[in-house]
């Protein structure tokens, strides 16, 4: 029950627009699939297009986020929220950061790691939930968090991303 606490404050917070709150911020608009599980999903920066995979067993759609409180600038986010009970995981892309020298500078208290060789960087948030990006490409960072309950499958859900391949 505290981890959903902390979850609905963060949201609450991010809502009143509070800019120390660093954790993704959640649309007004409704799912447009929600309960629909096991579904991946394609988000794009530009021409290029991320293939998210499906989620483990038991998750639902929950919802989607376009802003990530944690940046030190505000960059295009585009993801999507997925549930089992009171825990939450978030899968997205994050686009403008073309250079490995802008990327690192994203995120304030993160720590500067390397994913498929790409940088990438690792940070928690004061409610908890743990974050991991990397830059896929120039221009394009695929993010991933979760509540520390689904922490453990973020390395699982990253080894399923993928480039679309153009048409």
């Amino acid at each position: 029950m505290r981890r959903l606490a902390a979850v609905l404050l963060m949201f609450a917070l991010g809502g009143c627009g509070a800019d120390d709150v660093p954790a993704p911020e959640a649309i007004a608009s409704p799912p447009s699939s929600a309960h629909v599980p096991h579904q991946g999903v394609r988000l794009a920066c530009g021409q290029t297009n991320v293939g998210l995979p499906a989620m483990p067993e038991g998750m639902t759609r929950a919802g989607s986020f376009g802003r990530l409180g944690s940046l030190t600038r505000p960059l295009e986010a585009k993801g999507v929220i997925w549930r089992r009970e009171d825990e939450q995981m978030y899968v997205g892309v994050v686009c403008g950061a073309r250079t490995a020298e802008e990327f690192v500078t994203l995120v304030a208290r993160s720590s500067l790691t390397t994913y498929r060789g790409m940088p990438a960087l690792r940070w928690n948030t004061r409610t908890g939930v743990r974050n991991f990006m990397w830059l896929q490409r120039p221009g394009t960072a695929v993010y991933i968090a979760a509540t520390p309950g689904l922490a453990a499958q973020i390395r699982h859900v990253a080894a399923g991303v993928a480039l679309d391949q153009a048409p």
